[in-house]
């Protein structure tokens, strides 16, 4: 059911303390922790702590849980020092755009130029 932590999640894993991260901002509501695969100098995963398979479903069910997402992402951003020069913020939505863990997401991304498109 969504919003309920499930058994095989990675993502439900690391909020309940299973499994390690290397976290950098906790919330009521989210945690940020380094990716560890990281695709820039700075890349940070922020995620709700209730579970939902993506950002999409979570803004449907719970908006305010994903405005909470945006707002840590941005002082990830400010707390990493990758404003000035600017930063990305992605959701993956499905398999087919690189989404590999199915509890929503935000990946912030800075420190280096991030050319348009990506990929």
């Amino acid at each position: 059911m969504a919003g309920e932590p499930q058994a095989d999640c990675l993502f439900c894993k690391i909020v309940a303390g299973e499994v390690p991260a290397a976290v950098v901002r906790e919330s009521a509501t989210t945690v940020a922790f380094r990716d560890i695969n990281p695709q820039a100098p700075t890349h940070v995963l922020v995620i709700p702590k209730v579970h939902h398979p993506d950002a999409a479903s979570l803004a449907a069910a719970e908006p305010g849980i994903a405005a909470d997402v945006l707002r840590e992402a941005g002082q990830v951003a400010l707390d990493e020092g990758i404003t000035e020069h600017g930063y990305r913020i992605v959701f993956n939505i499905g398999a087919g755009a690189g989404q590999t863990v199915f509890h929503a997401h935000a990946h912030v991304l800075g420190g280096r130029g991030l050319q348009w498109p990506p990929g």
